[in-house]
């Protein structure tokens, strides 16, 4: 998902904030009755272009909260955000989902559903445009949704790959 040059290593100096996306229950028929699991699927985020997620599972939801965090603080990435929002289009599929997200203009706010919403805003995007399409398994869509911010592309990178000024990026 996550391409070797945008993954966040030291985890020390970031005041990470978490999100819960979902939490499912999860039941296991035994001779000796049921026994209830849960798993949660946790988002963190410093809002300022870092962002990770995580699955936790245990026996108790608090548990499963705490291991979903600690899996998220280690599987972290760096996203380029560009005056609140995307630097360009960008579309994505995991599983049965698939997702697109547009850059918005100032004061649009971000017009994502649930899961999606969760991760957009732990990155610090304040102004999107995000549609969801196929599968709405949280997992999936929160999977797709890093897939596609991890391939985002700052306008240095575009100016410097393309060897033109950053101002002809965006004035053509």
């Amino acid at each position: 998902m996550a391409n070797k040059n945008n993954r966040v290593k030291s985890t020390n100096d970031l005041e990470l904030k978490d999100r819960l996306v979902a939490i499912n229950r999860v039941t296991k028929v035994t001779k000796g009755g049921r026994t209830f699991t849960f798993a949660a699927i946790v988002v963190v985020g410093n809002e300022n272009g870092i962002v990770g997620w995580g699955l936790g599972k245990a026996n108790e939801v608090s548990a499963a909260i705490a291991k979903g965090v600690e899996a998220a603080k280690k599987n972290l990435i760096k996203v380029p955000v560009h005056k609140g929002t995307i630097p360009h289009e960008q579309a994505a599929k995991f599983g049965g989902s698939r997702i697109i997200l547009k850059p918005a203009s100032h004061g649009t706010g971000v017009k994502a559903g649930g899961a999606m919403r969760a991760v957009l805003e732990s990155v610090g995007i304040t102004d999107v445009l995000a549609k969801s399409k196929g599968s709405s398994n949280p997992h999936n869509l929160v999977k797709a949704t890093l897939a596609a911010l991890s391939e985002m592309r700052s306008p240095a990178e575009i100016a410097h790959q393309r060897g033109i000024s950053l101002d002809k990026v965006f004035n053509g």
